[in-house]
């Protein structure tokens, strides 16, 4: 963070990485030392006013924008680019996180180039994105680029038994959760059990073909986890030597996009059936796996 200490800090960051390997964590990081009344060269001290308000995630010169379903809007970007133009309330630096930023609309895209184009004096936007290659050339040249590399299996799985021991068992989770740092949070709060039982239950489910007691009762707040393990259990079905028939392989293939898809629109559609689209999905397979 030395560049930060120094002041010589470019005014847009681009950090490329998925959040689930580290680019969330490194944005705080950079956002956090930006604000931090007392940063030397190792980043944030982590005991001033600044940073107890950061850390609290009540710091008022600190904004985090991420998509309202499956995009980020205009009007959010706009409401955004505003607040970066305000005084500081703790007179330094005022600084916004964009996640996800491939997920900005055109509209939107065309707002935040204008603040690109046009920075506020001692303001700094930090864009985070999963997939750079899909932002707009014209934002990309305008920020200093940073990527977090996806670390290999096994410098990953050692990673991993730092946090949480022996866990082979669990790796194959990490594309449920979106990569090694949810994963500790699952396991550490307890949800990691919750997935292993949808694991569970989805496969024998498909395997009968009558729904699982567990997925009757399914909480709103819990169908996107139920879901995303389904799209995982319909991929590891695609192993199975009964799915040897290569239409059968293809209609398996689909539906779990359907899954996905299904995915996506709760984030628009939060007011849903759980029991009938797990029910679906179930009827479904048996279906496409009786061709």
């Amino acid at each position: 963070m030395g560049i930060v200490h120094r002041q010589k800090i470019a005014h847009a960051q681009l950090v490329g990485g998925s959040i689930g390997y580290g680019a969330d964590t490194l944005c705080m990081a950079m956002a956090q030392a930006v604000l931090c009344e007392k940063a030397s060269n190792h980043g944030a001290c982590g005991f001033c006013k600044s940073c107890q308000l950061f850390e609290a995630r009540t710091h008022p010169d600190f904004y985090a924008l991420e998509a309202d379903g499956n995009q980020i809007k205009v009007d959010q970007v706009r409401q955004l680019c505003q607040r970066l133009q305000n005084t500081a309330q703790q007179g330094g630096y005022r600084v916004a996180l964009i996640r996800q930023c491939e997920k900005l609309n055109h509209a939107a895209a065309n707002a935040l180039l204008k603040t690109l184009e046009e920075p506020g004096v001692n303001s700094l936007l930090i864009l985070q994105s999963d997939t750079p290659s899909r932002l707009m050339a014209t934002i990309t040249s305008r920020c200093q680029r940073t990527l977090v590399a996806t670390p290999d299996k096994k410098a990953l799985r050692t990673w991993l038994e730092q946090q949480l021991g022996p866990c082979q068992d669990k790796l194959w989770c990490l594309p449920v959760v979106g990569g090694p740092i949810p994963l500790v949070e699952y396991c550490e709060n307890g949800h990691y059990e919750q997935l292993l039982k949808y694991r569970n239950n989805w496969v024998n489910s498909l395997t009968t073909g009558q729904l699982q007691l567990g997925f009757t009762q399914l909480k709103d707040e819990h169908l996107v986890d139920a879901l995303k393990v389904l799209y995982f259990v319909l991929r590891q079905q695609l192993l199975q030597p009964k799915l040897d028939n290569p239409f059968m392989r293809q209609a398996v293939v689909a539906l779990a996009d359907q899954v996905m898809h299904q995915v996506h629109q709760l984030n628009r559609m939060p007011n849903v059936n759980n029991l009938a689209i797990c029910q679906r999905f179930v009827l479904e397979y048996q279906q496409v796996t009786k061709l």
